[in-house]
């Protein structure tokens, strides 16, 4: 059983803030736009900062609940953004270097055993075309 004063993970989000909540929930629409018609503006979207946890007991619609999903995943995302490129940059470049230490002793040898069979065909041929030219080696 976990002790009340332990410490969560630092990625474990905490409460920082208490906020007073008003006294009278906020109505979806007003008297004055519920006859409005097609034509009335849509009702403009609170600033995803502004955003508040509310209590169980408050009901909210589908489409509230679609809103706040969809804030909270913004705001979220704001945050993860911040720090994914560099992050992802470093990972993907210390990827690469350690691929890159594996891959070059075996790069070497393939490319020795290369060279070594041209300078061996190029030794051939030469000693094909011009019989003659073989070098002495004294020893």
């Amino acid at each position: 059983m976990a002790s009340p004063t332990r410490t969560p993970p630092r990625f474990v989000p905490t409460l920082t803030t208490v906020l007073d909540l008003p006294a009278e929930p906020v109505a979806a629409h007003s008297p004055s736009t519920d006859h409005a018609g097609p034509d009335a503006a849509a009702p403009a979207m609170p600033d995803p900062a502004q955003a508040v946890a509310l209590p169980p007991a408050v009901q909210r619609s589908e489409a509230d609940i679609v809103r706040l999903e969809e804030q909270l995943l913004h705001r979220v995302l704001q945050r993860v953004d911040f720090s994914l490129e560099e992050r992802l940059s470093d990972t993907v470049a210390a990827a690469v270097q350690q691929q890159l230490d594996a891959m070059v002793p075996r790069l070497r040898g393939e490319i020795e055993a290369v060279l070594r069979a041209l300078v061996i065909e190029a030794m051939a041929a030469e000693l094909s075309e011009n019989p003659g030219s073989t070098p002495t080696f004294e020893g």
